[in-house]
C-alpha cells in the first residue's frame, strides 16, 4: 500500500478506508487474514499505533475481525460487505450529487451529464 497521506484526515482513517476499498474490490478476500500490526506499519510507513487504531476503526465497522492469538482477518459475513459497500456508494453518489448542486446544476443536467461521460467510457473503465 502507498504511503501517500493527505492532511485533511487523519492517517489511521485514510488508511481503513484503504483497507476497505481493497476488501469491497476483491483484491482481498472475505476470511483472509491482514499483515500483522507490525508489517502494515512498515508497509504503510506509520508508527504501529496508526495501524492498531485501522484495524480498531475497521472492527468496529463489522469489516474485520480479531481473533486473539491469530491476527486481524476480514469477516466472512458477506452481507455486512455488502451493506458496506452499498453505503459507500451511497456516499459517493451523495457527495458527487451535493457539489454538482453547488454548482448550480439541475438534477436533470447531473443525470444527463453523467450518463453521457459513462456512455464515452471504453467499456469496463467506468467500473473501476
Amino acid at each position: 500500500m502507498k504511503d501517500d497521506f493527505n492532511t485533511s484526515s487523519p492517517i489511521y482513517l485514510q488508511l481503513a478506508d484503504r483497507i476497505q476499498r481493497h476488501i469491497l474490490r476483491q483484491e482481498l478476500a472475505p476470511g483472509e487474514k491482514l499483515p500483522s500490526v507490525r508489517e502494515m506499519a512498515m508497509q504503510s510507513n506509520v508508527n504501529p499505533n496508526t495501524v492498531q487504531r485501522t484495524y480498531g476503526e475497521l472492527e468496529r465497522m463489522g469489516i474485520v475481525e480479531t481473533r486473539r492469538g491469530q491476527g486481524t482477518f476480514i469477516t466472512e459475513d458477506g452481507s455486512r460487505l455488502e451493506k458496506v459497500r452499498e453505503d459507500l456508494r451511497r456516499q459517493q453518489i451523495e457527495a458527487f450529487v451535493r457539489v454538482m448542486g453547488e454548482l448550480g446544476f439541475s438534477p436533470r443536467e447531473i443525470m444527463i451529464g453523467l450518463e453521457e461521460y459513462l456512455n464515452e467510457q471504453p467499456e469496463g473503465e467506468s467500473e473501476s
